[in-house]
Order: C-alpha cells, then sequence, then structure tokens
C-alpha cells in the first residue's frame, strides 16, 4: 500500500465526513485532479463500494455521490464552466461538470476493466428509462466490385467470396482478411466495407495491414496491390497499423486529403459532421497533403484540417483518448456536450436534439461503450445536464 493510497484515504474519509479542513480540502482536489493518481483514486471508489454491503454498479454508488454532492455545493458558488475555459492550473476554481467526471471516470475504468459490478434488481428499476439504445457492435457491409453485398454480421465463417486470385475470409473473432494466392496478372478489383451506425468492423488488407473501423465509416481498397503506391478511401473515422514497405508507400485519400505512410500506426477521423479532420500519429511518419496544405507528423502529433483546407499541427496529444474508441472506450477530455451527443449518435444509432441552447460545459471522463446510452447519459447527467429518451431519440435539455 502506497504513502499516497494512505494519504488519499485519509483526505477522502475527513472529506466525506465533513471534518476536513481548507488545506485539507484543497489538497484532496489537487490529488483528484492529477492523471498519476488514478490506480489509487480507482482503488478508493472501489473500497466505498466494497464497504456499502450493497449491490451496486457504476451508478449507484451513493458514497462516492454522496461525497460529490459536498463537492458541488462547495464549489457551485464561484465556479463557471464555459466552451472556452478549462484551465488547469485553476482547478480548484473549475466547474463541477471536470470534477465530477473525473471521478466517475475512474469508476468507469474499474466498471470496463474489471467487470465485475453487479446490478440489483432495485437499481434497474430505478435507472432504466421507458427507451433506451443497446452500444453498437461488429457491424458491416461489404461490397464487392460487381456490386454484390455481403452483410458480414450475419455471415458464417470462412471463405466468403473470390476476387480474382483474391481469397476473402471472415476469422471466428470477426475480422476480414484478405488473402493474395499466386501470381497477380489480371487488374484488382475495388471492394468496399462500410459500418452503419453502431457498428464497427477489423480487417487484414492484402498487404498485411491492419484496419479497425469506427461506425458510420468506410473503406475502399484493392483485391490485391500493385504499381508504385498502396492507395485506399475512407470516409469517417479508422486506425491503421500500416504493414512496412519502403518500396510502396501506403496512401489514405478523404475527400481532398492524402495521407502517405511507409510503416506506421496513425488515426484518421474525418466525418462530415465534423468541423474539422483529424490526424493523430502514434508511431512511425506520416506526411499529411491536402491542397497547397502539407506537413510531416512525429509520434504524438495530430494534424488538424479544417473545412477551408487550412492545417495546424498539434504537439503532445493524448493518443490513448483519439484511439480509445477502438478499445471500446468512450474518453472525453475537456470537449463540449455536443461533440459527446454526435459519438452517441454514431455508436448507438439514435438521433438527438436540444431544448433551448446547448450546455456550454465541458466535460472529462471516460466510460466503456458497450454500456447502453442510458447508463452514458446518467453519468454525464451527474453533472448537471439532464436529458429525455423516447423512441430512439435523445433531448438535451436546459
Amino acid at each position: 500500500m502506497s504513502e499516497l493510497y494512505v494519504r488519499l484515504n485519509y483526505l477522502f474519509d475527513k472529506y466525506y465526513k465533513g471534518i476536513a479542513t481548507p488545506d485539507e480540502r484543497d489538497e484532496l482536489f489537487d490529488l483528484i485532479h492529477s492523471s498519476a493518481n488514478d490506480v489509487e483514486l480507482a482503488a478508493l471508489i472501489q473500497q466505498a463500494w466494497d464497504n456499502s454491503g450493497e449491490e451496486t454498479t457504476l451508478f449507484s454508488f451513493e458514497k462516492s455521490r454522496d461525497m460529490l454532492d459536498h463537492i458541488l455545493k462547495e464549489q457551485a458558488p464561484q465556479t463557471e464552466i464555459s466552451g472556452g475555459r478549462n484551465n488547469s492550473s485553476q482547478w480548484k476554481k473549475l466547474g463541477v461538470a471536470a470534477s465530477f467526471l473525473i471521478l466517475v471516470g475512474l469508476g468507469a475504468y474499474i466498471f470496463h476493466s474489471q467487470k465485475k459490478a453487479v446490478v440489483s434488481k432495485k437499481d434497474i428499476a430505478r435507472n432504466q428509462p421507458k427507451n433506451d439504445a443497446l452500444p453498437g457492435g461488429n457491424k458491416a457491409i461489404l461490397t464487392l466490385a460487381n456490386g454484390k453485398t455481403i452483410t458480414l454480421d450475419s455471415a458464417r465463417n470462412g471463405l466468403l467470396a473470390r476476387q480474382g486470385t483474391t481469397r476473402i475470409n471472415k476469422t471466428r473473432n470477426g475480422q476480414l482478411v484478405y488473402n493474395t494466392e499466386g501470381e497477380t496478372t489480371t487488374t484488382p478489383q475495388i471492394n468496399t466495407i462500410s459500418t452503419p451506425r453502431g457498428g464497427q468492423y477489423q480487417l487484414i488488407l492484402p498487404d498485411g495491414s491492419k484496419v479497425c473501423l469506427n461506425s458510420a465509416s468506410s473503406l475502399s481498397f484493392p483485391t490485391f496491390f500493385t504499381g508504385k503506391t498502396r492507395d485506399v478511401s475512407i470516409t469517417g473515422e479508422a486506425y491503421f497499423e500500416v504493414a512496412k514497405n519502403h518500396n510502396m508507400p501506403f496512401l489514405v485519400k478523404s475527400n481532398q486529403t492524402t495521407i502517405e505512410v511507409l510503416g506506421t500506426h496513425f488515426n484518421v477521423m474525418a466525418y462530415n459532421d465534423e468541423a474539422e479532420m483529424k490526424t493523430t500519429l502514434l508511431e512511425g511518419a506520416v506526411k499529411i497533403n491536402s491542397g497547397g496544405e502539407s506537413g510531416v507528423l512525429k509520434p504524438g502529433q495530430q494534424a488538424v484540417l479544417n473545412k477551408k483546407g487550412r492545417m495546424k499541427v498539434l504537439n503532445d496529444i493524448d493518443v490513448d483518448e483519439v484511439t480509445a474508441w477502438k478499445d471500446g472506450i468512450f474518453q472525453f477530455n475537456g470537449i463540449g456536450i455536443d461533440a459527446i451527443m454526435r459519438q452517441a449518435v454514431r455508436w448507438y444509432d439514435v438521433d438527438v436534439s436540444y431544448e433551448g441552447k446547448i450546455p456550454q460545459r465541458q466535460f472529462t471522463g471516460r466510460i466503456s461503450r458497450n454500456v447502453k446510452v442510458s447508463q452514458l447519459l446518467n453519468m454525464l447527467s451527474y453533472a448537471g445536464v439532464k436529458f429525455k429518451i423516447e423512441n430512439m431519440h435523445i433531448t438535451v435539455l436546459q
């Protein structure tokens, strides 16, 4: 047991009992805000659940919620959250959304990684809305060169089709694999894999490159690669692990932008309903070309391209946040409710509208993508944003 855990346990208990001094409260808030303390904080929340003696789930942990009620009452009069304010050096004056979701996010981490929480019938009755939406899953449609379509989520495992000398197989773990056999003397054919809202899929291209496709996305590619480059086109979002081939660069095209790589890991987010296209590099190197703009990325950098074709490069990007979706996690770090709702629309296949103005708050937290939409909304509601769900339609209330 670390000294930090002992100190956190002491401060947590005193704050919960209402006997912490002002200095102790400040110290606790500072420790909560430090991402380096995730393990200790997660252990404290787990301990609070274990000591409650109740069957519990992420959204019924009374002890932690009571503690956060104290934070709300103590900090609400002196705080304001708006779309453009997020200064970590003044965290003690930040709004309730950030302070609450840091703790809730850690609880969600426990829920996702340990998967030991038990949901009581009482909690289900209290938290389950009349209308809900299930999370997405492995769903996609493969369109062959001749126009034939194959629904991958219902297709049997094994050989699905042949395109010339290329065999297309579906594996037991729901992955699409392209294998080219022998000499490729014919012209390659173009295939397209498309995921609906509420879908995702993984595939291995003919060169061995791995692609994970997010919801409401598509990837077009040849049945085998020939010539000087390996060209593919995407819409939506995809994570690539490109097989190295210095003699044949890998080109990813989206709208008027081309990403050139030799062998690397990177994420491309290019949804039409997002204001910016973002290319994030995890390892290797990529070159971005878009009209008159170009740049070379290093690991940890992100190229942001707006609708006017202007590009900027950001450093020290949290790549775990960018790629959390492929690991089955929603992860938010200072983003608005409208950005979160766009993710919800794509993953839960729901529609969203706003009653009045869009709440101008920033949210930080993480939760499994395997939960129902009501559980995601329940987490956000603790930060003061209210919702209703009717017939697969979410209304964000004032």
